[in-house]
């Protein structure tokens, strides 16, 4: 088996064991689990997938996906859309959406993530991790300060739980971007892979310190 079709069979694999009823269940039994578990690995199979594309689909999207902007951007609304309490209790019930789910998750986060994040520039990673970061702070406190259960499906347990692990999912997130900043390494300039000097700014290999020494 080729290397472009290896992680697509992985991919595959996966998304049919994710969608295999007695997996499916088990995974949307807890808001918690369903959030934290099965959209991930929904996303990471559509990952995978994007990264055994054969062709290089850079070459194709590059006007349209511009240093992974667009894409990253796609991946970010395409997660706040899952992450409503709407979408997460219909999900479980209503095989519509759990179809839609099941499409657009691999298909709107993990490949969009997987073709625009080599791409992207140390200061668009920046922006979209603060983003990511403010999401888990901003729903994890919805979620748990809410004295209302906001999914049908749901215990009012389950959902404050799911608060309290997307703020300290959001706190790990905080204090790794701190240390990255002071005490990591970083490539700073990179546009799909390829390193660009820009001018009074140094150019560094992959691993170099910033600021430099």
């Amino acid at each position: 088996m080729s290397r472009a079709r290896r992680p697509a069979a992985m991919a595959a694999v996966l998304l049919l064991a994710l969608a295999t009823p007695p997996m499916r269940h088990a995974l949307e039994a807890s808001m918690t689990v369903q959030m934290l578990v099965q959209l991930p690995l929904l996303a990471a199979a559509g990952y995978v997938l994007g990264r055994a594309i054969p062709f290089r689909p850079e070459a194709l999207l590059a006007d349209w996906n511009h240093r992974g902007i667009t894409g990253l951007v796609l991946a970010s609304l395409a997660s706040a859309y899952w992450m409503l309490p709407r979408l997460l209790d219909a999900s479980a019930t209503d095989a519509a959406t759990a179809a839609a789910k099941f499409v657009s998750v691999p298909l709107l986060i993990g490949v969009p993530l997987a073709l625009s994040w080599p791409r992207a520039s140390f200061v668009v990673r920046g922006m979209f991790a603060v983003e990511l970061l403010a999401s888990l702070f901003r729903l994890g406190w919805i979620y748990l300060i809410s004295p209302l259960r906001l999914c049908n499906n749901y215990s009012l347990d389950d959902q404050q739980r799911l608060g309290r692990l997307l703020i300290a999912a959001g706190a790990a997130l905080f204090l790794w971007m701190a240390w990255k900043l002071l005490w990591g390494k970083f490539d700073v300039i990179r546009n799909a892979g390829d390193e660009q000097a820009l001018p009074g700014v140094p150019s560094l290999q992959a691993g170099g310190r910033w600021p430099p020494d």
